[in-house]
């Protein structure tokens, strides 16, 4: 075994997460970098790691029968990443999980507990795990199935039913097909697929969004065609936001929580680099982040700015803009799947403390909306409270605003819409969970 071997990187991670509450992404970035894991471990370590997160819940139930007392937290992990490694990865040899878990265990520990890691790993390959089928109520089962806490397959059944709450579970365990955005203002799709095709990558059209792009092999983050500012990672839920803003060349538009600015660009090449997009967001270091974006895709039209956007009005006091979008602050139950530890670390709690902010930026963005513009809600979440709740609030407190049909949105996507808002499950088009509502302000 090397100094620091993938499975050793991937207990690590596990660690912090524990620990520290850090995000599982940054941290795998991290431990490729301090462990000097090879490109071809990368894949294999970034599967463990994420895999054994998802399945945290599903990974206890079966180790619990064959513990017999309490074991210390980076022991439960090693279990946890070698059990995933048995049941869930076919490329993995089921003795060579076993054994690189005693060897780990022996270099962190002690005889003892590299001896009871042996006897629990032999003892569920010759037995075989327990079935979730045991389990009689319905959501509990859904629950330890697809590892999403109680708390959150109760709420979600009250708000979408069983049927649609199991199917978000599942999907949610199914790690995302990397999409793109193609920088329309300077080039076309056909042209930036024909780009990536040159440099080894296979992509093919988004069969949902006119600008987008599904890539099958490859990592176009490593490729020129992005490096030159052709092409923008988004999922395809987000890049829906800019359509149902529809900002047209030569307005005045607002970001009003932007960073990291896949939206904010989107909006700016959508202005065809005329008019104004002003992108504000709390962090100076984000902001920053921002005119990176906007100058690697050669997009003039941006201005980024560290501001909290309930201040807006401090700010800017005669300033009115054509278009506002608040993409608020949320509990970010949509990205599941590319954030595993979200899932585990919120509590119902925090859903409830979310609103007020929402609705104190949407008062605020208001204020400064010219008469007859267009404010869009967003958020990259999966909750009734936060999404239709917000929605409804916010227009018992503004009369002069309307909700209105999203109409430039894809007409695949147009057709999901009720009640004039979208609510996108991941499992719709397999983007990211998301909401947009759409409001104009009378004249």
């Amino acid at each position: 075994m090397s100094k620091f071997s993938l499975r050793e990187a991937a207990l690590h991670i596990l660690d912090q997460i524990d620990k520290n509450q850090s995000y599982s992404n940054l941290l795998l970035n991290h431990a490729i970098k301090k462990f000097e894991i090879s490109k071809k471990d990368t894949g294999l370590l970034t599967e463990i790691t994420y895999g054994t997160i998802q399945r945290k819940m599903t990974l206890d139930y079966y180790l619990e029968p064959f513990l017999k007392k309490k074991v210390e937290g980076w022991v439960r992990n090693l279990l946890r990443l070698s059990l995933y490694q048995m049941l869930y990865l076919d490329r993995v040899p089921e003795r060579a999980a076993i054994h690189e878990a005693v060897e780990i265990a022996k270099k962190k520990g002690h005889k003892g507990i590299s001896g009871m890691v042996n006897g629990v790993l032999r003892s569920i390959q010759r037995e075989g795990v327990r079935s979730v089928e045991e389990i009689q109520d319905p959501v509990i089962r859904i629950s330890i199935e697809t590892s999403h806490p109680e708390w959150l397959v109760k709420r979600w059944t009250a708000h979408f039913g069983l049927e649609k709450t199991k199917e978000m579970c599942e999907k949610n365990l199914i790690a995302p097909v990397q999409t793109a955005r193609v920088n329309t203002s300077r080039i076309s799709r056909q042209e930036a697929l024909a780009l990536l095709e040159q440099e080894g990558v296979e992509a093919s059209e988004s069969p949902i969004v006119p600008s987008g792009i599904r890539v099958k092999k490859g990592n176009i983050a490593h490729t020129s065609a992005y490096t030159d500012g052709f092409i923008t990672v988004q999922d395809e839920s987000s890049m829906l936001v800019a359509y149902a803003l529809a900002p047209v060349p030569g307005e005045s538009v607002l970001d009003m929580c932007a960073a990291p600015g896949g939206k904010t660009t989107h909006i700016a090449e959508c202005l065809n680099n005329e008019g104004e997009v002003l992108a504000f967001d709390l962090h100076e270091h984000k902001i920053k982040l921002i005119k990176e974006n906007a100058d690697r895709l050669k997009l003039k039209n941006v201005k980024g700015e560290a501001l909290d956007g309930r201040k807006l009005k401090e700010r800017y006091p005669d300033k009115e803009f054509d278009r506002i979008l608040v993409d608020a602050p949320c509990s970010g139950l949509g990205v599941l799947r590319r954030k595993p530890d979200i899932k585990y670390a919120k509590r119902e709690q925090d859903l409830e403390s979310l609103s007020s902010i929402q609705q104190e930026l949407l008062h605020s963005a208001v204020n400064s909306l010219k008469k007859g513009g267009t404010l869009v809600y967003s958020t990259c979440t999966v909750d009734k409270e936060e999404n239709e709740g917000t929605v409804k609030r916010f227009l018992g407190d503004h009369p002069e605003m309307s909700l209105t049909a999203p109409e430039h949105l894809p007409e695949r996507i147009a057709g999901l819409a009720e009640n004039n808002m979208l609510q996108i499950f991941p499992q719709d088009f397999d983007g990211d969970g998301f909401f947009i509502a759409v409001f104009k302000k009378s004249d």
